[in-house]
């Protein structure tokens, strides 16, 4: 029994993994095809990264390489960088295409948009690095060159710089959609992140002061945008919580909605034999609700003492009520003060109680809509 149940536990974990292993095999076969692509242009596409400095050095003055292997390593790590650079929206479509199955619907829905917006930020953010920053930093740099000095960048050290502020800045601009993922996951609420702006923009100082280099000028042009993305974030997560607060809503009401009618229907043949002219349901009060409800516990209580005594040889046990055993959870929930988990079982009660059970459940969801 054990052995033929094991399979069909591990297939499912052994499918994942070949799926797992397929998609990784795919992303580094694009990202290796790419680099073959690009890889006979490394050094023109060093020398694209390269212009925002040379546009600004000194006549005379030009990058040199230190390390003997510099003038191959360094177009060779620029064109693999550049191919995973490319190849990105396709990684991050594999990425989805693994996870996508075990998402709800409505979680799809808010997750397709957020992957297309955090690829197209990033690639904003790697742009406005090389267009906007670049140049302010070099020209601030070698203005400030002492007399003397000639500004001869090592090509190796000028790539690692650059790529850094690739990062910082393509990091940056996801701050819109960590801040609506985490009012998504219900961790704050835009009323709680507007409280926090001041910190917020000392903290996008002090992060530009760590990710940027030692300069007030890189420092600022990344602190800047850091704040205005992050109110653009607090702005679009009220957006998304009003579409998912409206959307929960719904999802209740067509939970209600489906349970009212199997009550309808369970209850239809006791009301069958009632005459039209037969006053209409009127709640109990609390005292007859509570007098209702000690007589339930005091019937399982008389039920769960005989379970104890030897039953005779023709006799069992009298089965316990499950219907009974819930309305006893349901008035536990109710002094806890869980009532979503009390009216789940309620509505389950209406379905399969018997008539005093359905009058006890429909007392106590008068009770609560109160």
């Amino acid at each position: 029994m054990t052995d033929n149940a094991a399979p069909d536990i591990e297939q499912p974990f052994m499918s994942h993994l070949l799926e797992l292993r397929d998609r990784l095999l795919r992303a580094v076969l694009v990202v290796l095809v790419i680099f073959l692509g690009l890889f006979p242009f490394g050094n023109d596409i060093y020398h694209f990264i390269a212009e925002p400095l040379m546009a600004v050095l000194p006549e005379g003055t030009s990058m040199i390489a230190t390390k003997v292997a510099s003038p191959f390593l360094t177009p060779f790590k620029l064109s693999l960088i550049a191919a995973v650079f490319f190849a990105m929206p396709y990684l991050l479509y594999q990425l989805w295409g693994f996870v996508a199955p075990g998402l709800y619907a409505h979680e799809k829905r808010m997750a397709m948009p957020l992957l297309a917006s955090s690829v197209a930020l990033f690639y904003l953010g790697a742009a406005f690095a090389y267009y906007v920053v670049f140049p302010l930093v070099f020209k601030f740099f070698t203005s400030v060159t002492p007399e003397g000095v000639a500004v001869m960048t090592d090509i190796s050290e000028y790539l690692d710089f650059v790529l850094t502020l690739f990062f910082a800045f393509g990091l940056a601009f996801e701050i819109p959609i960590a801040t609506i993922l985490l009012v998504w996951m219900g961790m704050t609420s835009p009323e709680k992140l507007a409280s926090k702006r001041p910190y917020v923009i000392v903290g996008a100082f002090v992060i530009g002061m760590f990710l940027t280099p030692p300069d007030v000028i890189s420092q600022t042009l990344l602190a800047l945008p850091m704040w205005v993305l992050f109110e653009a974030g607090i702005i679009f997560s009220r957006f998304f919580v009003r579409n998912r607060d409206e959307q929960e809503d719904e999802e209740e009401e067509s939970d209600y909605t489906d349970v009212q009618a199997g009550a309808s229907v369970a209850t239809a043949p006791v009301h069958a034999g009632k005459q039209e002219d037969e006053e209409p349901f009127t709640p109990l009060s609390d005292e007859e609700m509570e007098a209702e409800l000690d007589r339930l516990e005091a019937e399982l209580d008389e039920e769960q003492a005989t379970w104890h005594e030897e039953p005779d040889e023709e006799e069992e046990p009298a089965a316990e009520d499950p219907v009974d055993r819930k309305l006893q959870r349901i008035n536990r929930l109710r002094e806890d003060m869980d009532f979503d988990a009390a009216r789940k079982l309620l509505y389950e009660v209406l379905v399969e109680g018997n008539d005093e059970q359905v009058v006890v459940a429909r007392n106590i969801l008068s009770q609560l809509d109160d």
